[in-house]
């Protein structure tokens, strides 16, 4: 089974984590901190959540996209991953979302 591309881009983007700004937009976010990436990751949100809401398919999977690649760069920032996700995922995993929201609320 060919790894899964999300995985290859993990990999890369933590690659990426101190190398030169001047020639990797990857690169560029990561000197420019947290707070700069939590920023994209927040607009890209919202740029999707109004791709959604005008109902363009293509325009969603664009900025999903965008959405996706910049939440794995928080992600990395904060030296969490893919598997973190997956994990916290599969705990969830047969728990009512009202349940398991209620839970973070106590």
């Amino acid at each position: 089974m060919p790894q899964d591309f999300l995985n290859t881009l993990e990999a890369t983007i933590n690659a990426r984590r101190g190398a030169d700004p001047a020639t990797s937009y990857t690169a560029q976010l990561f000197a420019r901190g947290r707070g700069k990436i939590a920023q994209k990751v927040g607009e890209e949100a919202v740029e999707t959540v109004i791709a959604a809401l005008q109902d363009d398919r293509q325009e969603l999977v664009a900025e999903a996209t965008d959405l996706m690649f910049h939440l794995m760069v928080l992600l990395a920032d904060a030296e969490l991953g893919l598997d973190d996700i997956r994990a916290e995922m599969m705990r969830r995993e047969g728990v009512s979302g009202i349940d398991e929201k209620a839970a973070r609320g106590a």
